[in-house]
């Protein structure tokens, strides 16, 4: 690990801090001041870039000095369509029953910022789902809470081990953290 600067992570999920921690980062927490919004009319492709040099764009006033700000942002996206965070338990039950026996794609982008230089990027994976019964998705959602999770699922949770039957691409993009672009990316920051 030659990364020397002071590491910012502006995220409050708990998977992406366990990500960074695992890999050897050290850091500091914030919480990005900026809101989920996107232009209507942007590609769905385009978003988890926006959104994560808008997050982490929200914080820049807080660098001192040699700092490295890291913000992501992670879409699920399906038949065109971004399947965001849901609001409550019918949107969650809803968008797994979308996801359910299909392949949708999760793009999990990432942007590093600090006083001289921007690096955004992004990765992109393929989830299929088996077809998942009511029950399975009531339980899921009834018992795991996915409200803070795009497109309502946590591969790491229980719904991705007995659902998920095949992944295309980085398991950790679909976490949120595409951890082997990420630590590429900082090495050369």
């Amino acid at each position: 690990m030659n990364f020397k600067h002071p590491l910012i992570l502006a995220s409050s999920s708990p998977r992406r801090q366990y990500l960074m921690k695992e890999a050897g980062f050290e850091f500091t927490i914030e919480k990005p001041e900026e809101d989920e919004s996107f232009p209507f009319s942007m590609p769905v492709h385009e978003v988890p870039r926006y959104l994560a040099e808008k997050k982490a764009k929200s914080i820049e006033y807080k660098l001192k000095g040699n700092e490295v700000i890291l913000t992501s942002d992670t879409v699920v996206i399906i038949d065109g369509q971004i399947l965001n965070k849901p609001k409550d338990r019918d949107e969650a039950i809803t968008m797994l029953s979308q996801l359910s026996g299909k392949t949708h794609t999760v793009i999990t982008a990432v942007c590093l910022l600090s006083k001289s230089k921007v690096d955004c990027f992004d990765d992109s994976t393929k989830v299929t789902f088996k077809e998942l019964s009511e029950n399975e998705i009531t339980y899921y959602v009834d018992h795991y809470k996915p409200f803070d999770k795009a497109g309502a699922y946590g591969a790491q949770d229980w719904i991705g081990m007995v659902g998920i039957n095949k992944i295309d691409g980085s398991y950790f993009t679909v976490m949120g953290l595409p951890m082997h672009k990420v630590y590429t990316h900082l090495q050369q920051f």
